[in-house]
């Protein structure tokens, strides 16, 4: 049997044990090992690390990686963080993209059919019926067209809503109207009732909605963010949503994570909080998904394609 593949990043025992049996099911001839379980020759044995949101310092004290297979979809903490070059391989998984279109489309009809001031009125006794939208009369746009941002904009064209999107470089998709660069950014911006944040984490992403971008949004707009904490400048948010230009905020991730108790986010009535619960792991796919990774590597000696360090994504 090969070396053994380690598993790293895997904080809750239960948690660990769960990943250790479901990929260890999806690839038997493998020998899977928890970080804490190597000893040193095993260390620095080891050619594979399977990681779930790791410390970097973990995945550096094993020396002889060949590559380094994510468990999520964003490797921010990764990128950059060794002193070699080293493949990582982000999760791409069609159940992950089919989970984030879902969360995309129900917030999106949670906003476009008022649901946070039927919320409020609740808790006031208020009865009072607000005139209906309809989804082609809403414009949705998208930050961020890779594979998460595609299915997403595939649901909501589905559904009957107007979809618009952007991204860094020039990307086409079936059925709706894309814009990409600085320069395509402020026109999908001033057209957008509903903006859904899902952008990798990058140099170039960390505060891309901040109160310049937020103002350019058509007044009453309202926002997504189930891309990372850091794409959206927080105190520029809340300012926003206090002026009255921004409507609604549905946020699922944060600067920090769990939520600090002493956010102001969690008790603002123009936000819902979410657990980071939009696009979960689904540990049969990706198990599936990685276990294929891996017995391709150990036929032809190759590591899947990484990430590019330059772009972050």
């Amino acid at each position: 049997m090969a070396e053994a593949v380690a598993l790293v990043g895997c904080r809750n025992p239960a948690q660990e044990a769960e990943y250790l049996k479901v990929l260890s099911a999806a690839m038997p001839e493998e020998r899977l090992v928890p970080f804490r379980a190597l000893d040193d020759a095993g260390r620095a044995a080891a050619q594979v690390a399977i990681v779930a949101n790791p410390d970097p310092a973990e995945v550096a004290a094993l020396p002889g990686l060949v590559w380094v297979q994510s468990l999520w979809a964003g490797v921010e903490k990764l990128v950059g963080a060794f002193d070699r070059p080293l493949p990582i391989v982000r999760l791409v998984d069609r159940e992950m993209a089919r989970t984030m279109a879902e969360a995309v489309l129900a917030w999106t009809y949670y906003l476009q059919r008022d649901m946070p001031a039927y919320a409020r009125q609740q808790h006031g006794r208020i009865w009072r019926p607000h005139p209906y939208r309809k989804p082609a009369d809403t414009v949705v746009g998208l930050l961020g067209l890779g594979a998460l941002g595609t299915a997403a904009a595939e649901r909501l064209v589905g559904a009957g809503f107007r979809v618009a999107g952007w991204s860094r470089t020039p990307r086409a998709v079936a059925g709706i109207e894309t814009v990409h660069g600085a320069d395509g950014l402020p026109g999908l911006l001033g057209r957008c009732d509903i903006l859904v944040c899902l952008v990798p984490l990058t140099p170039e992403t960390r505060g891309l909605v901040n109160a310049e971008r937020l103002s350019a949004l058509k007044p009453g707009a309202a926002l997504i963010n189930f891309a990372r904490g850091p794409i959206v400048v927080t105190q520029d948010l809340i300012a926003a949503l206090d002026s009255g230009h921004l409507a609604h905020a549905v946020l699922d991730v944060f600067e920090v994570e769990p939520l600090p108790s002493e956010s102001p986010l969690w008790s603002h009535p123009g936000v819902t909080v979410l657990p980071h619960i939009s696009g979960p792991t689904d540990m049969d796919s990706a198990s599936a998904t990685v276990a294929a990774n891996l017995r391709e590597y150990r036929r032809t000696g190759q590591p899947p394609q990484g990430v590019d360090s330059g772009r972050g994504y």
